[in-house]
C-alpha cells in the first residue's frame, strides 16, 4: 500500500474518533444537565415565600441616605475599595491621583502620583500596608503607605500582562490577584515582583475578579459573558456560568462565599449558586435598560447594591429579586461601589468626580 493511502485512511480514522469522542463529550453534558434539571426541585423565590419582603413604604425612612461627599479628585473616578478597617478607602481617578481618604472625617490621608492617568483598577491590601492600582499600561502598580517618602512612589510594579489591567485584589501584603483585556488573571508574589500563576480559559477581555472569603478561590467576571470560579492552589478553572447575554463587568461573593453575584451590560444583575453550580436569580426591570458597572451585598447578603450607567446606584432584595430603593445622587455614571467591611456604610464613586457614603 503506498504511504499516501495510508495517510489518508490514519487521518479518516483520526477524524472519526475525534466525532465519537464529540458526541460522547456532548452525551455526557446533556445528562449531567439533566440530572442538574430534576435536582432543581424549587426556585429561591419559592424557598423564600414565607419570608416577609421588604416594606418599601414603611422602610423609607431608614433607607440608605448620603451622609458625606469625597471632594478632591478632578476628573473622572474609576474605582473605589474599602480598607478593612472599615474606615479608609482608596479611589482611582483618570486626573492621575490615588487618594486614601478617611470616609468618617472626609479627610484625605494620602495623595499618590501615578506614572499613567488611565487607571481602571485599584485595591486596599486587607492590613492597610499597601494599595495597588492598574489600567491601560498594562502594570499593576503597589504603593507602600507606610512609606516615609513624599509624595509616595511606588515600590512594585508588577509587569506580565499583555492588555490593559482591569481589576486587581491582595490575597494579603504578599500576593495579589490582577485580570486583564489579554483575556488572563494573574496571581502574584508581590515582593518578588514576579507571577505565580496564570488562569486562562475566558474567551474574552476579563472585567473583574473577587477573592473568596477563605482566599482560596476566586470568581472572574468576562466580555465572552461568561463567570469562573478558580482555584488558587492548583491554577485551574473549576467551574463555569453562563447566562447573562453581554459582557460582566462586574463580580463580587456572596458574604458566605456559596454565591457570587454578577453585573452586566445586558441591563441584569445575577445571583450564581457555586454547590448548586447554577443561577438563582435575576435582577432587572424593564425600565432599566442600562449597563451595570459594579456590585456589592449588604453584610447580611439581603440587599444587592448596583451601580448604573444611568448615573443611579440601585439595590436590590436579592430573595425576592425585586427593587428596593433607587440612590440618586451623582451627575453622571457611578462608576465603582462597596460597601465597608462592618456592613455600615456604602460608598459610590462617579464619573461626577465625586465619592458618596451612604448609610
Amino acid at each position: 500500500m503506498s504511504d499516501g493511502k495510508k495517510k489518508s485512511k490514519s487521518a479518516s480514522k483520526e477524524g472519526g474518533d475525534e466525532k465519537n469522542l464529540k458526541k460522547e463529550i456532548d452525551s455526557i453534558t446533556a445528562k449531567i444537565q439533566r440530572i442538574k434539571t430534576e435536582l432543581n426541585d424549587t426556585t429561591l423565590k419559592t424557598a423564600s415565600r414565607d419570608v416577609p419582603k421588604v416594606d418599601k413604604n414603611n422602610t423609607q425612612a431608614n433607607r440608605p441616605r448620603s451622609r458625606r461627599t469625597l471632594k478632591g479628585h478632578l476628573a473622572k473616578i474609576y474605582a473605589m475599595h474599602w480598607a478593612e478597617d472599615k474606615v479608609s478607602l482608596v479611589s482611582a481617578s483618570q486626573d492621575g491621583k490615588l487618594l486614601v481618604w478617611d470616609g468618617m472625617s472626609t479627610n484625605k490621608l494620602h495623595a499618590i502620583p501615578l506614572r499613567s492617568s488611565w487607571v481602571m483598577t485599584c485595591a486596599y491590601s486587607p492590613s492597610g500596608a499597601f494599595v495597588a492600582c492598574g489600567g491601560l499600561d498594562n502594570n499593576c502598580s503597589v504603593y507602600n503607605l507606610r512609606s516615609r517618602d513624599i509624595p509616595i512612589r511606588v515600590c512594585r510594579e508588577l509587569g506580565a500582562h499583555t492588555g490593559y489591567l482591569s481589576c486587581c485584589r491582595f490575597l494579603n501584603d504578599r500576593k495579589i490577584v490582577t485580570s486583564s483585556g489579554d483575556m488572563t488573571c494573574i496571581l502574584w508574589d508581590i515582593e518578588a515582583g514576579s507571577k505565580l500563576t496564570e488562569f486562562a480559559d475566558h474567551n474574552g477581555d476579563v472585567m473583574s475578579v473577587t477573592i473568596s472569603p477563605d482566599k482560596n478561590t476566586f470568581i472572574s467576571g468576562a466580555c465572552d459573558a461568561a463567570a469562573k470560579l478558580w482555584d488558587l492552589r492548583t491554577g485551574k478553572c473549576v467551574q463555569t456560568f453562563e447566562g447573562h447575554e453581554s459582557d460582566i463587568n462586574a463580580v463580587k461573593f456572596f458574604p458566605d462565599g456559596n454565591a457570587f453575584g454578577t453585573g452586566s451590560d445586558d441591563a441584569s444583575c445575577r445571583l450564581f449558586d457555586i454547590r448548586a453550580d447554577r443561577e438563582l436569580m435575576q435582577y432587572s426591570h424593564n425600565n432599566i435598560l442600562c449597563g451595570i458597572t459594579s456590585v456589592d451585598f449588604s453584610i447580611s447578603g439581603r440587599f444587592l447594591f448596583a451601580g448604573y450607567d444611568d448615573f443611579n446606584t440601585n439595590v436590590w432584595d436579592t430573595l425576592k429579586g425585586e427593587k428596593v430603593y433607587t440612590l440618586q445622587g451623582h451627575e453622571n455614571r457611578v462608576s465603582c461601589l462597596g460597601v465597608s467591611s462592618d456592613g455600615s456604610a456604602l460608598a459610590t464613586g462617579s464619573w461626577d468626580a465625586l465619592l458618596r457614603i451612604w448609610s
